[in-house]
């Protein structure tokens, strides 16, 4: 495990690896002065390394990441073998992140909370919260027509396009679809607190996802 005494080039080394964890669920927070924070709290790790690659050997320097131990039957057998290589138990999630130097990992060694500090700003990345087919009011705010005097235009698109040039609809024009259920990146997010003992960070502001959705947090 790494504490604070490892060197500034180290940690900007292992900070730089992104680490899996779990959204749990907002919640407040005060601070000294009593103000009350809205934020975030992320279930982080333990993350397992479970494959180093070299420059040497792969052309390029990196390592992978492994999160959520599952049962074995849940893991098909070539994945099983490939986590058995690294004496790593049945692992779910299984990222991998580029790095500009392996000499600061190992198999098996474990990434958690020691990752970060109380006041660093980082990335979180998740799968928003789908909304399933919605219209062109809630997907893109489009205005509706008018509500009386007869309209029989209230929530429809509006022309999609002209006639004869160019005689067909642009592609990506806005219209009605599928909202929500896309990765989202929140950048800049500040750790307000964290629990080494239950590997819990508590990040001011919100985070994309439902409660228990899979999260990659990044510098």
């Amino acid at each position: 495990m790494y504490n604070d005494s490892i060197n500034l080039s180290k940690r900007r080394n292992l900070v730089s690896v992104g680490i899996l964890g779990t959204k749990v669920g907002m919640t407040q927070f005060f601070d000294e002065a009593g103000l009350s924070i809205p934020v975030t709290v992320i279930q982080v790790g333990p993350c397992v390394i479970t494959q180093i690659k070299a420059l040497s050997t792969d052309g390029y320097n990196a390592i992978q990441v492994g999160y959520k131990q599952v049962a074995e039957q849940k893991l098909n057998k070539p994945l099983l073998g490939h986590l058995k290589k690294s004496q790593a138990p049945p692992l779910k999630y299984l990222r991998e992140y580029e790095v500009k130097s392996t000499d600061d990992f190992e198999v098996s060694q474990i990434l958690s909370t020691d990752l970060f500090q109380v006041g660093q700003k980082i990335n979180v990345s998740s799968r928003s919260v789908g909304k399933g087919f919605s219209g062109y009011q809630k997907r893109h705010h489009f205005s509706r027509g008018p509500m009386s005097h007869g309209s029989k235009n209230h929530r429809q698109p509006g022309s999609i396009g002209a006639g004869t040039t160019p005689g067909r609809v642009y592609p990506g024009k806005n219209m009605a679809g599928q909202l929500g259920n896309k990765k989202v990146t929140i950048k800049n997010l500040q750790i307000v607190s964290i629990n080494s003992e239950n590997d819990l960070l508590i990040v001011k502001g919100a985070v994309p996802g439902k409660p228990g959705a899979l999260v990659k947090i990044s510098k």
